[in-house]
């Protein structure tokens, strides 16, 4: 998984860095084949803007954007966005590819 991080006038230090970083690890949990993270910070007239671009093979990338006064409410924000757009995607292809009522009574008779 490729992760790029930029940051347009906006100052990222190190321990914010990492917990991005963190984050996005923890986004392996959905068993998702996630190709590219895409981690644009922009400062704004009125505070920062987050913009988180996830890239998963065979399926449409995933774009939170996210907008607060303060950076790292912003980026907490459009993780826990992110978070539930891929759990919301992982449940899709899960229920998908799970069996039906119909399939299971004709499997038991």
């Amino acid at each position: 998984m490729n992760i790029q991080i930029h940051a347009k006038d906006v100052t990222l230090h190190a321990n914010t860095r990492a917990h991005i970083e963190a984050a996005i690890e923890a986004f392996k949990k959905y068993s998702l084949d996630i190709t590219t993270v895409n981690v644009n910070l922009r400062a704004e007239k009125k505070g920062v803007s987050v913009e988180f671009d996830i890239h998963i093979a065979h399926s449409q990338p995933v774009v939170i954007n996210q907008s607060d006064e303060d950076l790292d409410a912003a980026i907490d924000m459009a993780i826990d966005r992110a978070s539930k757009a891929l759990r919301r995607l992982h449940d899709k292809i899960v229920s998908h590819k799970a069996a039906s009522i119909k399939e299971i009574e004709v499997e038991e008779e």
